[in-house]
C-alpha cells in the first residue's frame, strides 16, 4: 500500500516505472535496442514530443490548455527547411529564430487570455490554426530542406550519450531551477486557487502571461529538435504531436484541474509513448490500432495514480 500510495503522489515515477517496463519488454524482442545507436535513435525519436509536453504542462498547471502547440512547431519547422542556415553560428541563429517565433506566439496568447480576459482554449485554438495557416503558405507542401549541419549534429552522441538527450536534461535542470523560483511556486498557487494566490500579493495575470510565453518557447524548440529529425519541412508537422502532447501531460501526472504535477513527468511520459510505438511496431501491430492502445495504457497508468492517491489519503 505504501508502494501504491507513493507512485499516486509521483507521477513521474509511474511514468518511470512504465517506461522501464517498456523498454524491458522491446529489449526481450528487440536485441539489437541494447546497442547506443538504438538507444539513441529512441531519444532522438522521443524528443520533440517531450519538449513539447513540458511547455504545455505549464499551461496545464495554471488549469488551462493551449494548442498552439501544433501551430508553432509547424511554424518553426517550414522556416527552418525554407531558409537553412548552416555551420554552428547557422545552429544557434536556427535556435533564436525557433525560440522567438515560439516566444512571439506564447506572448500573444498570454496577453490574451491574462490581460484580455479571453478563454484560452479559444485564444489558442486560434493561434494554431493562424501559424498552421502561415506555415501552409510559407511551405504549401512537404518539402525543402533543414541544414545538414543542425540535422546532422542534433542526431549524433558525445560520448555515447545523444544530444538530443542532453537538452532534454537541460529543460529538467532548468525546470528543478524554476520551480523553486517566485515563478515557479506562483504558477502552482495560482493552479490551486487562483482568488487565494491573487490575496496573498501573488500578481496573477504576470504569471499567466509567462507561463504562455515560457511554454511557446518550448515548443518552438520543439519545432527545432523535430526539424533535425525529419531534415525536410511539412506544414503540418505539429498535427500528430497535439493530442499526444495532452496524453503525456495526464499520464505524467500533471493534473487537468490544476497546481498539481511537472515537467518531469511529462517528459518521461512523452518518452514512454514514444517507445510504446516502437514496442507495437516491433510485434507487428498493425498501425491504426496504435492509438487505440496507447490510450488504454494512458487510462491505466492514470488510474493507479488515482489509486495511490485514494490510498494515501485513507491512511491519512
Amino acid at each position: 500500500m505504501k508502494a501504491l500510495s507513493a507512485l499516486g503522489k509521483s507521477g513521474a515515477g509511474t511514468a518511470a516505472l512504465l517506461y522501464i517496463t517498456l523498454f524491458v519488454a522491446y529489449v526481450s524482442i528487440e536485441r539489437s535496442a541494447w546497442s547506443v545507436s538504438a538507444f539513441s535513435d529512441l531519444v532522438n525519436n522521443a524528443a520533440p514530443l517531450a519538449i513539447a509536453a513540458a511547455g504545455g504542462t505549464l499551461i496545464v498547471l495554471l488549469r488551462g490548455f493551449d494548442l498552439s502547440v501544433a501551430g508553432v512547431i509547424s511554424l518553426v519547422n517550414v522556416i527552418l527547411a525554407t531558409h537553412p542556415l548552416e555551420d554552428a553560428s547557422g545552429g544557434l541563429a536556427s535556435l533564436a529564430i525557433a525560440l522567438a517565433v515560439g516566444a512571439g506566439v506564447g506572448l500573444l496568447n498570454g496577453l490574451l487570455v491574462a490581460y484580455g480576459g479571453f478563454q484560452a482554449i479559444a485564444i489558442t485554438l486560434a493561434s494554431m490554426i493562424m501559424t498552421g495557416g502561415l506555415a501552409l503558405v510559407i511551405l504549401d507542401a512537404p518539402g525543402g530542406s533543414v541544414a545538414e549541419w543542425l540535422s546532422d549534429t542534433l542526431t549524433d552522441t558525445v560520448a555515447g550519450v545523444p544530444i538530443s538527450g542532453l537538452v532534454l536534461l537541460a529543460v529538467v535542470g532548468l525546470w528543478a531551477i524554476v520551480r523553486k523560483t517566485d515563478f515557479g511556486v506562483s504558477l502552482y498557487a495560482v493552479g490551486q486557487d487562483e482568488h487565494a494566490a491573487a490575496l496573498s500579493g501573488i500578481a496573477v495575470k504576470r504569471t499567466r502571461c509567462l507561463a504562455f510565453v515560457c511554454a511557446g518557447g518550448l515548443y518552438g524548440l520543439s519545432g527545432y529538435m523535430l526539424s533535425a529529425q525529419t531534415a525536410t519541412g511539412n506544414p503540418t508537422a505539429g498535427n500528430s504531436l497535439l493530442l499526444l502532447t495532452f496524453a503525456a501531460i495526464a499520464l505524467g501526472g500533471t493534473s487537468f484541474r490544476g497546481g498539481k504535477g511537472g515537467l518531469t513527468g511529462s517528459i518521461i511520459a512523452a518518452a514512454s509513448l514514444m517507445l510504446l510505438q516502437k514496442l507495437l511496431f516491433s510485434v507487428g501491430v498493425q498501425s491504426f490500432y496504435i492509438g487505440l492502445l496507447q490510450g488504454v495504457v494512458m487510462i491505466l497508468a492514470v488510474s493507479l495514480m488515482n489509486a495511490g492517491e485514494w490510498f494515501g489519503v485513507r491512511r491519512a
